[in-house]
């Protein structure tokens, strides 16, 4: 079964309130409100595109060691996925089809890392729960995201919606600031260009971990040359 195909099956679950989740529609509704409105917004299309360079940056992993993206595609490219939190069940499942990926990615001398705004605490229960293998880099306030243009501000609604919810993003993120980052991928060449980028305000939708392979391939050619 596809990535796609696993998360609308648990949407379709989740949205009509079958066990173990039994969400109002009220709940429902309002997080599809704020859906369609970040897609409205065009906030997506500002972000950074292929051909478009990375920001450097350093990010502790979850044992507080820094790691940098200068370090990182000295080894050979580099695949980025940004999601929002251990708390979001969408970005799990995604980290697990990483996860099953990764030894193709490795094959092609790629280095793949997750980055997330919540803290070390809660990146480290990110690998224990998923069984991951590698490093989830933790940004403070998502710095990092905004770089790549995915940082955006929750409603003062979905705040609240959010609170009756206990889930509390201070305290994931060790950052007041309730802000998140779009979901996104990318595959950066060595020279830190982007070669493939995918960004979707539904969190709902993610891209196959397979679609990047053309990228990947293009960006070991070109380290081969």
């Amino acid at each position: 079964m596809s990535l796609q195909a696993k998360l609308d099956a648990f949407k379709a679950d989740f949205q009509t309130g079958r066990p173990p989740y039994n969400v109002p529609r009220s709940v429902i509704e309002t997080m599809q409100r704020a859906t369609a409105e970040l897609i409205a917004s065009g906030a997506a299309q500002r972000a950074l595109r292929a051909g478009d360079r990375i920001p450097a940056f350093a990010l502790a992993d979850p044992a507080g060691k820094a790691v940098s993206s200068a370090d990182l595609l000295a080894r050979g490219p580099l695949v980025i996925s940004f999601y929002r939190g251990v708390w979001c069940p969408y970005c799990n499942m995604e980290l697990q089809a990483l996860q099953e990926i990764l030894p193709q990615f490795h094959a092609l001398g790629a280095s793949l890392i997750a980055i997330s705004p919540q803290n070390p605490v809660n990146s480290r229960k990110s690998v224990r729960q998923n069984t991951l293998s590698f490093p989830i880099l933790s940004d403070p306030g998502n710095e990092v995201a905004a770089a790549f243009g995915l940082r955006f501000a929750l409603p003062d609604y979905l705040v609240d919606l959010y609170k009756s919810l206990k889930n509390d993003l201070p305290a994931f993120n060790g950052d007041p600031s309730w802000t998140l980052p779009m979901p996104a991928r990318f595959v950066v060449g060595q020279d830190g260009t982007i070669l493939y980028a995918e960004v979707n305000p539904d969190y709902t939708r993610r891209p196959e971990p397979e679609d990047m392979f053309p990228a990947l391939r293009l960006a070991v050619g070109a380290t081969a040359a």
